[in-house]
């Protein structure tokens, strides 16, 4: 239910003439409901006004746009409106390109504006209709921006205004192959341009290493909680290059490393000095407390990779690494287990030798886990009843990914029933049962087996429906049970 002042506030932004009449007029108070009501609406010009007339030194796209007393619509939870966003920026270009916008602009609001606040827009990676803004195309038009901006300052010869007029952009970037040219051409101006970018997170695809030491160099050390470098192919080489440009942000929170090509099984004399100085490297890392190495294979060197941390992790994404025993035995007995809020150990098989040692790790963390990840780890009936007592002590989950494991009917429903006591679950992601395939699968079955295996709809409609109605009976039905991965990719550290 919308406030009447919101209310009022659309009628208001549905008449740009009218608006721009009167900014001379608007209560700086105002502002925020304004905007959030032309944002909403796609008043595009009333928010170019908005913009250029900011009355307070900080513009944050989290503040203005979340549930408030007036608008009951997080739109900070939904994708961004490319047009609106765009229409954000172009306004913050010509405030700094003609901080007054007309004559009888009141003078409280003149060069008010010091801080656009960008960070914490929805951007999932998937389903970005044309309306929608992803973080690559933010990071190229803004990055666009700065350039503009730069280009027009150098060759103003206008008077400079009575007070310097500068912005600084707090932005989450994300840099491929595609964007590196106009990302760096903006991060090399950052220092003498009047529009400065502040990296909040900072994700890089597809790099080469220069280019990813290159735009890390330009980034401002206090600035940065996050670096994602992913599917770069850096291996302990290439890490051993770019790990001690890390140690400068002294705020670094959280390190994602996966797809790496880091092979640890068959280490050469040399490549065990790397896998040395790759882990006193991250030792240095003081505030670091998430940590994803995926899909990289770490057999037996979990305890020389995390054991000089300098704290404890509460994330560790550890999915398809090889896992031996020791490793996990090693886990179940360091500092890190009883602060993980969220474990992912997908992809290994936890069917065989390493149940056991699982099984007492999920003991050690029961107390902190609120997100555990077993996707893809061959697990069947007879082995989710050995982890149910471990399970059960879970008391402060709220997710738990069990999809890709060979898991039927029953025993999905026996699961359910045992973690109807888990009071804070919110999401279970689960498998397409074994009986609900088309065809025999073979014995055990592979992920691939039940990833490309032809599932029965009908057979399938039956059982998700008898889960729904456990819910139902159960009266959880504020928990949801899906087997949409979709849902699995909105998930984030710093969102638990």
């Amino acid at each position: 239910m919308h406030s009447l002042v919101f209310l009022c506030a659309q009628k208001v932004v549905s008449h740009h003439s009218t608006v721009h009449g009167a900014l001379e007029f608007i209560p700086k108070e105002l502002y925020p409901v304004l905007f959030k009501a032309a944002f909403m609406d796609k008043r595009t010009l009333v928010l170019q006004d908005l913009v250029q007339t900011w009355p307070f030194p900080v513009l944050s796209f989290q503040k203005l746009l979340r549930k408030c007393q007036h608008c009951d619509r997080a739109l900070l939870q939904e994708k961004p409106n490319k047009l609106c966003v765009q229409t954000v920026i172009l306004g913050v270009v010509a405030y700094l390109n003609e901080p007054v916008i007309g004559t009888n602009t009141s003078p409280s609001h003149h060069w008010c504006l010091q801080v656009l606040d960008m960070t914490g827009l929805q951007d999932d990676g998937i389903d970005q209709g044309p309306e929608s803004m992803s973080l690559w195309s933010r990071t190229v038009t803004l990055a666009k921006a700065c350039i503009d901006v730069s280009k027009h300052q150098s060759n103003s010869v206008t008077l400079p205004p009575p007070q310097p007029v500068s912005v600084e952009v707090h932005v989450d970037l994300f840099v491929n192959s595609t964007s590196y040219g106009v990302l760096k051409d903006a991060l090399q101006n950052n220092a003498n341009s009047v529009l400065r970018l502040k990296c909040r997170d900072f994700r890089a695809e597809e790099l080469p290493i220069a280019s990813t030491v290159g735009l890390l160099e330009f980034l401002d050390p206090t600035g940065v909680r996050q670096v994602d470098l992913r599917f770069n192919n850096l291996g302990l080489s290439g890490l051993r290059v770019i790990l001690p440009h890390m140690a400068k942000f002294t705020n670094l929170v959280s390190l994602k490393l996966p797809y790496s090509n880091i092979d640890v099984r068959r280490l050469s004399a040399g490549m065990e000095g790397s896998l040395h100085y790759f882990a006193t490297q991250l030792s240095r890392l003081s505030c670091l407390k998430e940590l994803n190495l995926g899909s990289s294979r770490l057999s037996g060197k979990l305890r020389q990779l995390l054991g000089d941390l300098q704290g404890p992790l509460e994330s560790l994404e550890l999915a398809f690494c090889y896992l031996l025993p020791n490793d996990l035995a090693y886990l179940s007995q360091s500092l890190h287990t009883p602060t993980l809020k969220k474990l992912d150990l997908s992809g290994n098989n936890l069917s065989d030798s390493l149940l056991q040692p699982f099984q007492h790790l999920l003991e050690e963390a029961s107390s902190s886990l609120l997100h555990l990840d077993i996707m893809e780890c061959r697990l069947m009936d007879i082995h989710l009843e050995s982890l149910f007592p471990a399970l059960c002590r879970c008391s402060q989950l709220r997710y738990l990914g069990v999809f890709g494991n060979p898991l039927s009917a029953r025993g999905l429903k026996n699961l359910l029933q045992r973690t109807m006591g888990l009071l804070y679950l919110q999401l279970v992601i689960y498998p397409y049962p074994v009986d609900c395939y088309s065809e025999n699968l073979p014995w055990p079955p592979t992920s691939s087996n039940l990833l490309n295996g032809s599932v029965d709809e009908e057979k399938f409609s039956r059982v998700s429906a008898e889960l729904q109605q456990m819910l139902l009976t159960a009266s959880r039905t504020d928990v949801v049970w899906t087997t949409n991965l979709c849902r699995h990719n909105t998930l984030d550290y710093f969102n638990l």
